[in-house]
Order: C-alpha cells, then structure tokens, then sequence
C-alpha cells in the first residue's frame, strides 16, 4: 500500500498531524516506537500554558491527544523508523523499520527531541541512581530530601517548583547570573523558602557508588568549588532534536533541527517537519500542535500537485 502520508512521531506535533490527516481524509499511519503517544508532555506534571486546559496533567494531556486522533480513525503502528529513502526520482518515500518498509508519497518528520546531557562524571553511572531528567516521574522518591536542579529555562524552574513542594531543600544551579525562564514562573520560585540560588556556577561531577552522594560545582566568576550534600540531580539543560534517521537526507541548522518553516517545507518536496524538531523560536506543546495542524496544509497542497 502507498499512503498519502507517513507521521513518524506521536508528541503533539504527530498527533495533531493524524487529527488533521483524518479530517482531511486523507490516507494516512502513524509510526511510534514508544508503547504510548505524547512525547514529553507524558512527563510532565501540570501543564499550566495550553489555551483552555489549565492545571492539566501531561499524562492526562497526552491521552487526549492520542484518543482524539483514534477516535477518528488515525491508525498508529508500534514500530521504529531507521531511515528514510527516496524511490521513482522522489515521488515515492520509504520508510525503513525494525521489521518491515512503509511507501507513501508524503513523509512527516514529528520525532521530536531528547534531554541533554551535562556529560560530567557519575552522570551516565547513576542515571537512575538519583540521576533524574523528569522532576515529575522521580521527584515522589526525594520527599523530604536535599536535590539539586541544573538549568535555568522553563523546564527547570517548573521542576524546581515541583521538587520544593515535598523536599527538604532545593538548589537550583544555573551556569548564568539569570535565569531565561518565563517571569511568571520565576516569580513563583522566588517566593518559595526552600529554594536556593546557585548563579553562574556549574556541576562538575556527581560522586557516589550505587546512588547520588554529593554534587561537585564551580562558581565560574570567583573560580570557588563547593560539595553540596545532596540525594538527587534533576539535570534540565535543553534537548537534543531526534534526528538520527534523517541522515544523509536532509540539511540541519547548527543545532542539528531540522531547516523548515512553520509550514513544515523542509528542502525535500514532499518531506516535511513538526513539532520540536524543526527550527522554531518557542518549543511548546501549543506550537507544536500548531505545526501538526500546518503541515497537513502543506502535506495536501504538494499531494494536488500529484494529482
């Protein structure tokens, strides 16, 4: 069979792209290698900045999503993608997976992105061991401990604010004297007692045999080391683009997104991108749902031009 459209991801941006592909009735699978739909958004706590759903969980967000586009009819299958070719001087895609190929004439990529690692000694070692990325998903085991949360966007603040909720002490350390969070957000941690500000300092190593013991840190403008006793790292430093089946196809920026605009056009005609995966100013759940909606657009006018 040779679909209309193949959607590789289902975060927001793939499943509003399903959502649409359906309303458009257009022939259209979804391929997942995660065993749930919703990307990140799964990890997240309280979802406080999408339009007309405030305080809403990420998990419970993410069903939604996931359960409108099924309600529809979107058909998703639970695979991963490895690379996509070109057949009939690019007219056909195909996708090539851990157990068998997919043809269609339009390809979305939607896989979204990964946490950043901070690449310090003991992180790799005690990921798992006190080691955290999602403050929502391990922040239950610290309750009345001391943590530590790296980084100073969006993403940390709200785990910061999570972690202060049930635990002992917070330091939040960020490698500048400022933090690039929303205002709202920084006003929110501001007020809490518990939490301390680590500026222009960075980590250096987290010590420990089988769990978290301590972090080491360096304040960057005095050049002091510091040990804070602590049971948990929540490491919040940004993402990576998942990008690694996009090899030798298309040009990425030097952040390694893929190069496309809001309509999704990547410089592939019949390729294109949604979602936290594509260059882009602001990467939330509302924007990436826009994109999904937006590279249906796209996706049915280059389809006419087929026709």
């Amino acid at each position: 069979m040779i679909y209309d459209v193949i959607i590789i991801g289902s975060g927001p941006a793939g499943l509003a792209a399903a959502i649409y592909a359906q309303r458009a009735r257009l022939s259209a699978v979804v391929l997942e290698k995660e065993y749930m739909s919703g990307g990140q958004v799964l990890n997240t706590y309280e979802v406080d900045n999408y339009p007309g759903l405030p305080g809403t969980g990420g998990f419970e967000l993410g069903m939604k999503f996931r359960e409108h586009a099924e309600k529809l009819g979107a058909q998703f299958i639970n695979i991963e993608a490895k690379h996509v070719g070109l057949e009939e001087d690019g007219k056909i895609k195909v996708v090539y997976t851990t157990r068998e190929e997919y043809r269609a004439r339009t390809v979305i990529f939607a896989m979204g992105s990964r946490y950043r690692k901070l690449g310090v000694p003991g992180e790799k070692e005690l990921t798992g061991m006190g080691v955290s990325y999602c403050a929502t998903c391990d922040g239950a085991f610290f309750k009345g401990r001391k943590v530590a949360v790296v980084g100073g966007g969006d993403v940390a603040v709200e785990d910061a604010l999570f972690l202060a909720r049930g635990c002992e002490k917070v330091y939040l350390i960020h490698r500048r004297d400022e933090l690039r969070a929303a205002a709202i957000l920084q006003e929110q941690l501001k007020k809490c007692e518990n939490v301390e500000f680590l500026w222009s300092t960075e980590v250096t190593a987290v010590p420990g045999e089988d769990h978290v013991e301590c972090v080491k840190i360096l304040n960057k403008k005095t050049g002091e080391e510091k040990v804070l006793d602590v049971d948990g790292v929540f490491i919040a430093v940004g993402t990576i683009p998942n990008t690694g089946i996009i090899t030798n196809l298309l040009h990425l920026d030097e952040n390694g997104y893929i190069i496309a605009s809001e309509d999704g056009k990547t410089e592939i005609p019949g390729i294109f991108a949604a979602g936290d995966i594509r260059t882009k100013q602001l990467r939330q759940i509302v924007t990436a749902a826009a994109d999904g909606a937006n590279v249906i657009t796209s996706v049915q006018a280059y389809l006419n031009t087929l026709s």
